[in-house]
């Protein structure tokens, strides 16, 4: 049987263009609506690839993001937030894109279509078995995705994947297949809308989950956070306050930027 896309299902709705604004924003919100409840039930799949993501972390290893288009975009943003975030190295969590950095603010043609480049551009990372590597495609039919999965398999490495079509073949070449199936796009095929919201819902919640069980954060505050423009700088000093006998503003503020991070200078306070 020939495998169906839902992501490329007609819409629910007709003849778009001839709809008020306000009726266009009411049925794209509606849609949207969608999304969280088919998270929820993708939230076992992405359990079991969280549990393995940090033991591998935890024994040394990294998280590869590669993807296509909006799916590589929203990796690679995903992978961009967790140094300021939660202050690791800018290696930890690493995303790619099919047809590198160009892609990332422009249309690369028929770059998802090279099945052999997914491999090779995770080998310049120099990727093992310590590992992981998920595979981001809405369609779950991405061949550049498909391609670096099948040969991650053959050498060992575990990979994930996360997609929007059920069975599809990204799932087939992932250990561990996270599958969202949020149904057709209100513009027919716009898997940036639904799909991409999916995928960014779970990319949140794998990465958040992982930097949580790695220690980056401490009751529900971003300890190790960098402190890189006035807000964050402000944000710390009121965590550091919180948390510590200092109730003065500046004494607090030097005091962080003398150590670099909430979590630090609370440490040298108790040594």
């Amino acid at each position: 049987m020939a495998f169906k896309k839902i992501t490329e299902q007609p819409s629910n709705y007709r003849h778009l263009e001839k709809m008020p604004i306000a009726e266009l924003l009411t049925n794209i919100n509606k849609e949207d609506q969608v999304v969280p409840a088919a998270v929820a039930k993708a939230i076992p799949q992405i359990e079991k690839l969280v549990e393995v993501i940090s033991d591998k972390m935890l024994m040394g290893g990294r998280l590869f993001y590669i993807g296509a288009g909006t799916s590589g975009r929203l990796g690679i943003v995903d992978a961009s937030e967790c140094p300021p975030t939660y202050g690791v190295p800018k290696g930890l969590v690493i995303g790619i894109i099919a047809g590198g950095e160009k892609a990332i603010t422009s249309a690369v043609e028929f770059a998802e279509d090279d099945k052999d480049q997914g491999w090779k551009d995770l080998e310049s990372w120099n990727v093992s078995d310590k590992d992981v590597v998920i595979g981001i495609a809405a369609s779950g039919t991405t061949p550049y995705v498909i391609g670096a999965l099948e040969e991650c398999q053959k050498k060992g490495i575990v990979t994930g994947s996360i997609s929007c079509n059920p069975d599809s073949p990204v799932s087939a070449a992932a250990d561990f297949p996270i599958e969202v199936v949020v149904g057709p796009e209100f513009v027919t095929g716009s898997t940036r809308m639904k799909s991409g919201t999916a995928q960014k819902l779970v990319l949140n919640m794998i990465s958040t989950s992982c930097m949580i069980q790695l220690g980056r954060v401490e009751d529900n505050k971003m300890v190790n956070m960098q402190l890189t423009n006035d807000k964050l700088v402000d944000r710390g000093v009121k965590m550091l306050m919180e948390r510590s006998p200092i109730k003065d503003y500046e004494e607090a503020k030097k005091l962080l930027l003398k150590y670099g991070s909430v979590k630090k200078a609370s440490e040298s306070m108790v040594q």
